[in-house]
């Protein structure tokens, strides 16, 4: 099986916001990170894999599994980090265990109780007496318990320290090393996605902008900068979104224009250069 996850012309309507024919492929031993401005539908593009929102339209395939027909199988195979604990919070670390083991057969009582050694979660710790990077740490514990071949996580690293984040980073790396296992990362920190993203998927406001690698993702656009004066009317069309400074301009351009900006400053895009500048409309709910 070449793709973990499939994603195939997925629509969903709500009032003021519509999903519209999206379609991804994570490969198995790789991880995509999921971006997009708020509201745009990450989250909703998650709660539709996972089958908490009914589709209107399209397919989703998890390890070739139905995520509706055969959703029992298929969620399976599936571990979930939310960026908030899911956990009771007057239930201690061993009691959490209990209640999320009785839904996997396969179960591993020691591979758990090695995780929380690494992780340094006390057993008789209760959950709300984690932080929420315990608290994450602890969701990941549980997904590498039942050898959760796919993981997904919406927004882990948001409201965590650096160290959290890097350290989450590092066990995310660990986790695909054996190229049996995949994550989907969705996230606003579009630093943690430079460092361990192998794909990027990337919606603005309910429609597919890219999905693909992610240093082709980049290798698609170059930041330009030079002064008011510079920026004649003929190579403003070329523009794909500017910030003016008393002093000057930067913008977003393709990079297969560049040769026409050579006589100004032309710099490599980061992520979030790219999605700043293609976001024209502001922050919406998702």
């Amino acid at each position: 099986m070449d793709n973990f996850l499939e994603v195939s012309n997925l629509s969903k309507s709500f009032p003021g916001f519509q999903l519209q024919n999206i379609s991804f492929s994570l490969p198995k031993g790789y991880i995509m990170g999921l971006i997009g401005p708020n509201g745009s539908g990450k989250t909703t593009t998650i709660k539709l894999i996972l089958n908490m929102l009914k589709r209107d339209h399209g397919e989703i395939k998890i390890m070739g599994l139905d995520n509706i027909t055969d959703e029992i199988e298929a969620k399976a195979n599936v571990g979930v980090v939310y960026d908030a604990n899911c956990f009771c919070d007057e239930w201690t670390v061993a009691q959490a265990e209990t209640a999320v083991s009785i839904f996997y057969k396969n179960w591993d009582k020691n591979r758990f109780s090695e995780l929380l050694k690494r992780f340094h979660i006390a057993p008789t710790k209760k959950v709300k007496e984690l932080s929420k990077g315990m608290q994450m740490k602890l969701m990941i514990a549980c997904a590498f318990s039942y050898d959760a071949k796919l993981l997904i996580l919406d927004e882990p690293t948001s409201g965590l320290d650096p160290v959290s984040r890097d350290e989450l980073l590092k066990i995310l790396s660990e986790y695909i090393e054996d190229g049996e296992h995949s994550v989907l990362f969705s996230t606003h920190i579009t630093g943690d996605l430079e460092r361990a993203a192998d794909y990027i998927t990337y919606i603005n406001y309910g429609n597919l902008f890219f999905s693909g690698c992610k240093d082709e993702f980049v290798e698609l656009f170059r930041i330009v900068k030079g002064g008011r004066d510079e920026l004649t009317l003929n190579l403003s069309g070329k523009l794909i979104g500017i910030r003016s400074f008393s002093t000057g301009f930067e913008a977003l351009i393709r990079s297969e224009d560049w040769k026409l900006f050579r006589h100004l400053d032309v710099e490599p895009a980061t992520i979030d250069d790219i999605v700043v500048f293609t976001n024209q409309e502001g922050d919406r709910d998702e």
